[in-house]
């Protein structure tokens, strides 16, 4: 009964610490940015005592103002002319590049990177795994593989950031009724959550 309740009491308080410990890491590490505000301006000088959580607000604030700047003719301008100017300096254009490609496909509303989960044989033919489409395989290159393939990103687990990424013949893809948040948490448990299915499709190929 002790070690019954244990274990009990670890899987409740667990994932509630973590969740805690991750939000108030987040907002430390975010109540820094205040240090870029000019010093009269800072909490401390304009009510006498720091303000916890004021460096989300700024955060967020941030980001509203670049996104509504950035979606006007004035700004839309001043962002090409910056992306010329880095476009010019070979060290700074391809890591810009490729961060600015990578965002522009997660981010973009018309994007399907890792809207869906599904099933792939890996590493072997024995073996199955959960991976996550993340785009067509370019034209050019499924020509030299000779037939239909997509790109999936195939998670490491406890670790889902790390991970491989493949171009799977389209035919080996099968389509399951798994949300990538279910998908997710399986990799992240190590297969202890199993997935919830659902009892239409479970496991059927994509169309060719």
């Amino acid at each position: 009964m002790f070690k019954k309740n244990i274990l009990t009491g670890l899987i409740v308080l667990i994932p509630l610490i973590l969740t805690l410990w991750v939000i108030f890491s987040l907002a430390h590490f975010l109540d820094k940015i205040i240090v870029f505000l000019p010093y009269e301006f800072q909490p401390s000088q304009l009510f006498g005592f720091d303000v916890p959580g004021l460096g989300i607000i700024l955060t967020i604030t941030i980001i509203f103002f670049v996104g509504l700047v950035s979606n006007n003719f004035f700004g839309k301008s001043l962002i090409n002319f910056y992306e010329i100017i880095l476009d010019k300096l070979p060290f700074v254009k391809s890591i810009y590049g490729g961060i600015k490609q990578v965002s522009d496909t997660l981010l973009s509303n018309s994007s399907t990177a890792f809207s869906k989960a599904v099933l792939i044989e890996f590493p072997d033919s024995k073996n199955y795994t959960f991976a996550f489409i993340t785009g067509e395989t370019d034209e050019r290159i499924s020509k030299i593989l000779k037939g239909k393939y997509v790109n999936v990103y195939v998670p490491t687990t406890p670790n889902p950031t790390s991970g491989y990424t493949l171009m799977v013949p389209r035919n080996k893809v099968i389509d399951i009724d798994v949300s990538v948040d279910q998908a997710l948490k399986y990799v992240i448990s190590m297969g202890v959550v199993p997935p919830k299915l659902t009892t239409k499709n479970k496991q059927s190929k994509l169309k060719r």
